[in-house]
């Protein structure tokens, strides 16, 4: 899978709510706010079966009741259809 050229990440990044892209890394990410730990728990087990469904895994942190999603396809050098499919679905939870 060949990673975006810069008008394709933009193009993607419009179409996905709350995300953002790190220049530092290359990475797109949003942080989640929940109501608890537990309810941050179930979103984190819920994307997680997302994951494993598209073979393609976040970087995920909990901090009680906030959780940072971040995903960059490593293998192709940056994003890709994959980061933007994880972060729509994700969202959609």
């Amino acid at each position: 899978m060949q990673a975006y050229n810069e008008a394709q990440l933009k193009e993607n990044l419009a179409n996905i709510q709350g995300w953002q892209l790190n220049p530092a890394n290359g990475e797109i990410y949003r942080e989640y706010q929940f109501g608890n730990f537990v309810e941050a728990l179930t979103f984190v087990n819920k994307v997680g079966e997302i994951a494993e469904e598209l073979g393609h895994h976040p970087d995920i942190t909990i901090r009680y009741n906030k959780v940072l999603l971040s995903v960059v396809t490593h293998d192709a050098g940056g994003l890709t259809e994959k980061d933007f499919t994880l972060a729509q679905r994700a969202n959609a939870l």
